[in-house]
């Protein structure tokens, strides 16, 4: 198909695509253009699958889309409407978001499949387990730069709002984690691309095992913070009842680590990688105590710490890289009933694609995961005030503060523990090195609050003086 159905609907688009969370913001109001289109069904409902790209000053950014149209559309969804079609053989007929209408969405999995019209996205198959059809789609409200829908409790579509050529960091390392038989991941059962023209070349989406009863390791870090910074919770252990939890995350980590490592291939850094990478970190803190005042009185400790990094490989101790996650935290791990299961492998999604798959030490991973701890400790400790405002007496808040800090200790002792008893690589042993990647995450943590969340600076402030404190 085409792209002239999509041209006389991009004035509409626009405004449409500004409200969605997953759009880049800085191409709001920018001129768009039609790349690809795509048309499935025989019969109404149609599923329209469009690529379109914002073009502004700092270049140009794909979005993908999936739009339904109908003759009429029924009042169920009438709250998904964004225009009407004004020419072309659908002239008069309602456009709207396919993600509210069921069945586009089985549409679209039957397509891909193979089971549909052959037109539209396709699956590359990159597994031996067959993709299961029929099932009952369910969108889910969970993601910002992607959109997933859940196909009964066996498949997880993850749909890439914007594309990029591949190949794609996330089904890189999921495929080679599958053909690992990593039980730590989720299964890989294969990659969407397009055949139209405007969209060759593009990684659209993936295909991936469900996993319905896992619980989000954030939401329960924060709620097990909570209790036990509050103290009220009955049952709560004296060190909180997250740390067997955070000994079992640490051993998945490692094991992912471990399999990665496997399919990959790890590299011995040279003394002149690590003290680039050592300068990297210092003109990082720079550039970020001239946005953030905060942290101008630890440059000089800061800076100690990483030129100590660089000595460590001088004095000989050898330091590896592999392919690792690349934004590792509390949110990126999901609690089955079996056990962690580590997600979202695409990387730090600011990143140009080329930098997220730069070979990197497993210790990176390791310090995020440290930092997320600190992060549920401070959300914790906020739910708790919240919920106990009318109570609070200073010494009732210092005591809730202490026992915060005590949580997130606790849990980051427990899950470094975890790590090393998999067998792979003991982060204790790498006291210089992980302080050094905690404190250049600490320091990008205070731009990004210093920007966006003010009220969450303190956060990696604390991390910042810390770290800094323990500097000779």
């Amino acid at each position: 198909m085409r792209t002239e159905i999509l041209e006389p609907l991009l004035p509409a688009l626009g405004p449409w695509l500004a409200g969605r969370r997953w759009f880049d913001a800085r191409y709001a109001g920018a001129a768009l253009t039609a790349e690809a289109a795509s048309v499935m069904g025989d019969e109404p409902p149609l599923l329209l699958h469009a690529v379109v790209a914002a073009r502004g000053d700092s270049g140009s950014v794909h979005s993908q889309l999936l739009l339904g149209l109908r003759p009429d559309l029924p009042d169920r969804l009438a709250s998904a409407a964004i225009a009407t079609v004004p020419a072309g053989p659908w002239r008069g007929w309602h456009v709207y978001d396919a993600l509210e209408d069921g069945a586009l969405l089985a549409l679209l999995l039957r397509t891909l499949a193979g089971r549909g019209a052959p037109r539209g996205p396709r699956l590359e198959r990159m597994s031996r387990y067959p993709l299961p059809v029929g099932l009952v789609p369910r969108p889910l409200q969970v993601d910002q730069s992607n959109t997933s829908v859940a196909y009964g409790d066996r498949l997880l579509l993850k749909i890439f709002r914007r594309p990029e050529p591949g190949p794609n960091t996330e089904v890189e390392a999921l495929r080679a984690l599958t053909d690992q038989d990593c039980a730590r991941t989720p299964l890989l059962y294969g990659a969407v691309h397009s055949d139209a023209p405007g969209a060759q070349g593009l990684v659209l989406g993936l295909v991936e095992e469900f996993l319905p009863d896992a619980r989000d390791g954030w939401e329960e870090a924060v709620r097990q913070a909570g209790e036990y910074v509050d103290g009220s919770a009955r049952g709560v252990p004296a060190g909180g009842g997250f740390t067997g939890y955070a000994a079992e995350l640490g051993r998945a980590v490692a094991e992912v680590h471990g399999a990665l490592g496997e399919a990959f291939g790890r590299t011995r850094l040279t003394v002149e990688n690590v003290a680039e990478e050592a300068a990297r970190m210092t003109m990082r803190l720079k550039e970020a105590a001239e946005e953030v005042p905060a942290l101008a009185r630890y440059t000089a400790r800061l800076g100690a710490l990483f030129d100590d990094y660089a000595r460590v490989a001088g004095r000989g101790c050898p330091l590896f890289v592999q392919r690792t996650h690349g934004d590792l935290h509390l949110g990126q791990a999901l609690r089955a009933q079996d056990g962690w299961r580590i997600v979202d492998f695409e990387g730090e999604p600011a990143q140009p694609a080329a930098e997220r798959v730069r070979p990197q030490p497993v210790l990176k991973d390791v310090a995020g995961m440290l930092r997320s701890f600190d992060y549920a400790a401070r959300m914790g400790l906020a739910s708790a005030e919240e919920d106990a405002a009318a109570r609070t007496t200073p010494a009732v808040r210092l005591r809730r503060r202490r026992r915060a800090s005590a949580w997130a200790a606790r849990n980051r002792r427990a899950f470094v523990a975890g790590y090393a008893a998999a067998g792979h690589e003991d982060p204790d042993c790498h006291p210089v090195l992980l302080r050094a990647l905690e404190a250049d995450k600490a320091v990008y943590e205070a731009v990004y609050e210093s920007r966006l969340r003010p009220d969450r600076l303190p956060v990696p402030l604390a991390a910042v003086h810390r770290l800094a404190a323990a500097v000779r």
